[in-house]
């Protein structure tokens, strides 16, 4: 049986996710049918949009509340998909901080990125273009839901959260198909979950995809929860008259 929120630890439930209360309202707006899809996506934009160009500085205009030192441990966590060099497409890019940080904390690993945004929100758009001139034409807006771009990205970052329940699914199958490269990666997250069960990784596995890889990090202020992240590789490109796997599948696995 599902936990009511009044049943809910709020100080766990708040450090997995600060708007929790209000995002679980606008859930069950739409659960009981008082807003349809649009409405919901309005609704997660009035809660999200202001509180993040209110923000004083990049981290902060991104959802964290933190310092330096604690977005590095909250988000690097991504990085670890990242198995070489290529592009780099961060879902709900809000104000580009992502984009900038895994472009650095990849080449410490030793690959080049080449990061792009996409933001559902023109407002949050323009404040990263704002804040990244140099990537300004990088910087595009869209429902990733059906969103597409005349390139397919080698990485692409997303939540699934960023749509209605009923619909992550679909979310998850058209961002796989149609804005990874083939050969490409799908990464999901990061998370903060209770250690025991890694409830959205299950998640999205039941809905048929083969969960490639893993990887969490301890949360900082609570040892109920670690971080998570986890991706899944798209297919691979078919190519008539070609044999065996590709040479990018073939560096995964080590060969």
């Amino acid at each position: 049986m599902a936990t009511s929120p009044a049943e809910k630890d709020p100080t766990l439930e708040g450090r997995k996710e600060g708007a929790w209360r209000e995002i679980a309202a606008i859930d069950a707006a739409f659960e009981r049918g008082e807003i349809d899809t649009d409405g919901w996506h309005r609704a997660m934009m009035d809660l999200i949009v202001p509180a993040y160009l209110a923000a004083e500085n990049p981290r902060a205009q991104s959802g964290h509340g933190g310092d330096e030192k604690r977005w590095e441990q909250a988000r690097r966590p991504i990085v670890r998909a990242i198995d070489r060099s290529g592009t780099f497409l961060d879902v709900g890019c809000a104000s580009g901080l992502l984009m900038e940080s895994v472009r650095t904390w990849a080449a410490q690993d030793g690959f080049d990125i080449e990061p792009y945004g996409l933001d559902i929100s023109p407002e949050l758009a323009q404040l990263a273009r704002d804040r990244l001139p140099y990537w300004s034409d990088r910087i595009l807006v869209g429902n990733a839901a059906d969103w597409t771009a005349d390139r397919r990205f080698d990485f692409v970052r997303t939540c699934v959260s960023y749509v209605p329940k009923p619909h992550r699914p679909e979310l998850t199958r058209h961002l796989l198909h149609n804005v990874a490269a083939p050969d490409g990666r799908l990464i999901i997250g990061v998370y903060n979950e209770e250690v025991e069960r890694r409830y959205r990784e299950e998640e999205v596995a039941s809905w048929g995809f083969r969960i490639a890889g893993h990887h969490e990090v301890p949360h900082p202020d609570d040892n109920r929860l670690v971080r998570r992240v986890f991706w899944i590789d798209a297919p691979q490109r078919s190519t008539a008259g070609s044999r065996g796997e590709s040479a990018t599948a073939r560096r995964r696995r080590g060969l």
